[in-house]
């Protein structure tokens, strides 16, 4: 088996151990198991459970950096603001495994190298779509509309209705708290 394929798949088999018992609880054995391969070949990849987490977070989130790279060569425009939460809601759907992780282990993430890293590229999507010196209402709208996305990712799994039209919705409350943080509407 190619190298990249297995790798995915100890990504993919930790992902739903962490996600059934929690990644405390689960260990680097178990996951080998699952695979049914040897805890060697396991570590032939990765050393730690934490290597696991942080390669999964680096390969599902690496889209987000790429999106922050394009918002910051981009006008500083309502226009581009609505661009940049359109595209971060496509990005949070292709990462929405490593998002419920990260929702159901809290702590760990916190302790995890991930967790600051997570905080500064959230710091960093505000400081994109917030205005400089906006007053704090506005601050706040923009911080909820971050927060709308990423609640919404989870809040959501339990409202029937296709998955397109969520994350639709999700994004319309995102755009429109942005646009009032704006004076605009829509």
């Amino acid at each position: 088996m190619a190298r990249g394929n297995t790798r995915q798949r100890i990504q993919d088999v930790a992902l739903e151990l962490f996600a059934e018992q929690g990644y405390e609880k689960t260990s680097l054995r178990e996951i080998a198991e699952r695979l049914d391969v040897t805890k060697a070949a396991l570590y032939y990849h990765f050393k730690t459970k934490e290597d696991i987490v942080i390669s999964l977070f680096e390969d599902l989130t690496s889209p987000i950096d790429e999106l922050m790279e394009w918002a910051q060569a981009e006008p500083k425009t309502l226009a581009t603001k609505k661009e940049l939460l359109r595209r971060y809601s496509e990005a949070l759907t292709q990462a929405a495994p490593l998002f419920r992780f990260m929702q159901e282990n809290q702590a760990t993430v916190r302790e995890l190298s991930i967790g600051e890293t997570f905080k500064k590229r959230m710091l960093g999507l505000l400081d994109l779509i917030k205005e400089p010196g906006a007053p704090l209402p506005d601050q706040v709208r923009c911080a909820s509309a971050l927060f709308t996305m990423h609640a919404g990712m989870f809040f959501l799994q339990t409202i029937e209705g296709d998955l397109e039209d969520k994350r639709q919705a999700v994004l319309e409350v995102a755009i429109d708290l942005v646009s009032q943080a704006h004076r605009v509407t829509g």
